[in-house]
């Protein structure tokens, strides 16, 4: 790092800039390869053109110097990368000894020359002009060695710069992103942005992030979930409504879970659970014809996005699973008994649909490849589900699971605001007696839905496992710039 900051001092010293703020491109190295990419070994234009990039790879020999320019990535490629000539005839003695005394990798340079192709074969600039554009003060990682993990998550800066696959995965990312907008817009649904900062929390079970907004001097929380004020959207009268936004839960992190993810909620009116099931799979689908992908390879199977996607009802299935009848009026001893046979941690103290949920997600979830739509969960599963409709106990709400992992979840809605006060207010007293993931009673989302809300279903999809299911990757992986624990 001295070696370069004392370049970054010569370069200054000599009155030129190290950074300068009047380079402009009139082409990108993308758009060299596209338009001269047909040159032959040794053939020669006199068109020229005026680059940028990142030095990838430099080798000075006498009178001749090679260096590789890797360009920014975009939709359409993953940082394009040329070759660029110094030649002293064409760019002159003091030129050329000023490339090799100051061109460190991780550099920006810009050049100015010739589009040719080198004899052997590759396309290349041969320059007349070179500027610094902004000098490296810190070594890029090695090339050909593999970042640690750790290395990668945690300066992500570099590896966007040294690995294709990092740079794909911001790629693979804003194209399932497209694709989910294309397809909501297209279906007639809104975008719309709710407030993160809350007063009261809500829209799920988990614990929140406190914190305190000193200009009214009043406690607040970072929102659990998108749903009660998309909710409030529908009463005011929007017919489809959907965000794609950061959520903050104040819980654990390990491979599937993160403190700061990013979830897709969608409301429609006159659906329920099966509307809203259709829409979720037209989403996935949407993702899968954008990253091209419809059957994944896993050490348990392939996933067959296009095969039939089931539905699974969650008492029969966990009987299967057993051997032995599991009911809603299953004991809660029974169910511990279960848990305690299997060793699957669980709380004495849960009611016994929660027990049922944590046996049947530890059990039966992980075998479920192809997409599943577990559904007709009891009521404690999603206290803003609409009560089932033949099925006392439960609720109509299904979890989609793919590839043995919850990827989202969808519901009837609750729109009959006296049920909905009921089921909010048996949470807050939960929420009183010190279960940290209660739901807090929300009085102007009651409000909002007394006056009155259309039937309709809602869905929540995790846009991290989503792209976590089409690349095989953890979802420190996923996100860019992952929560991380500081180091020592």
């Amino acid at each position: 790092m001295q070696v370069r900051r004392d370049k970054r001092e010569r370069i200054l010293e000599a009155g030129k800039q190290a950074y300068p703020a009047d380079l402009r491109r009139s082409h990108t190295l993308t758009t060299v390869r596209a338009t001269w990419g047909h040159l032959t070994a040794g053939e020669e234009t006199t068109d020229e053109v005026t680059i940028g990039g990142r030095v990838v790879f430099i080798r000075n020999t006498g009178k001749l110097a090679f260096a590789t320019l890797q360009d920014g990535f975009t939709h359409a490629d993953s940082g394009e990368r040329l070759q660029v000539m110094l030649s002293l005839a064409e760019v002159g003695e003091e030129a050329l000894t000023a490339w090799k005394a100051d061109v460190d990798l991780g550099d920006f340079v810009w050049v100015r020359g010739r589009v040719i192709c080198s004899k052997r074969g590759e396309l290349s600039v041969m320059a007349a002009e070179w500027r610094m554009a902004s000098k490296a003060l810190r070594p890029l990682p090695t090339l050909h060695k593999e970042l640690s993990e750790e290395a990668r998550v945690r300066q992500r800066y570099a590896d966007l710069v040294v690995r294709q696959e990092a740079r794909d995965m911001v790629r693979t990312r804003a194209a399932i992103y497209q694709a989910i907008r294309r397809t909501l817009d297209g279906q007639g649904f809104l975008e719309i942005e709710t407030p993160t900062l809350q007063l009261v929390h809500g829209g799920a079970a988990a614990r929140p992030f406190n914190t305190h907004l000193n200009a009214f001097d009043i406690d607040m929380t970072l929102r659990i979930a998108l749903e009660l004020y998309l909710k409030r959207a529908m009463v005011g009268g929007a017919d489809r409504v959907y965000e794609m936004g950061r959520i903050f839960r104040n819980e654990g992190i390990d491979s599937s879970h993160s403190a700061e993810f990013t979830m897709l909620e969608a409301y429609m009116s006159w659906g329920d659970q099966f509307t809203i099931a259709d829409v979720i799979k037209d989403v996935v689908m949407a993702a899968a014809e954008a990253t091209g992908i419809h059957q994944i390879e896993t050490d348990k199977g392939t996933i067959d996005l296009d095969g039939e996607w089931t539905w699974l009802s969650f008492y029969p299935g966990l009987s299967e699973a057993m051997g032995e009848a599991i009911t809603i009026d299953t004991s809660a001893e029974r169910l511990i008994e279960l848990l305690e046979e299997r060793e699957i941690d669980h709380d004495p103290k849960w009611a016994p649909g929660k027990l049922a949920m944590e046996l049947f997600g530890e059990v039966v979830e992980p075998t479920l490849l192809n997409p599943t739509f577990v559904c007709d969960y009891p009521a404690i599963a999603q206290p803003l589900a609409r009560p089932h409709r033949s099925e006392p106990g439960l609720v109509e709400a299904w979890d989609l699971i793919i590839g043995g992992m919850e990827r989202g979840t969808g519901f009837s809605e609750l729109v009959d605001p006296v049920v909905q006060r009921d089921v909010l207010t048996k949470q807050s007293l939960a929420a009183a007696a010190g279960d940290p993931e209660a739901m807090q009673l929300d009085e102007d989302f009651l409000n909002a839905l007394e006056f009155g809300c259309p039937p309709m279903g809602g869905l929540g999809l995790g846009i991290d496992r989503l792209v976590m299911l089409f690349t095989d990757a953890g979802i420190r992986e996923t996100i860019l710039f992952p929560l991380l624990k500081p180091l020592g």
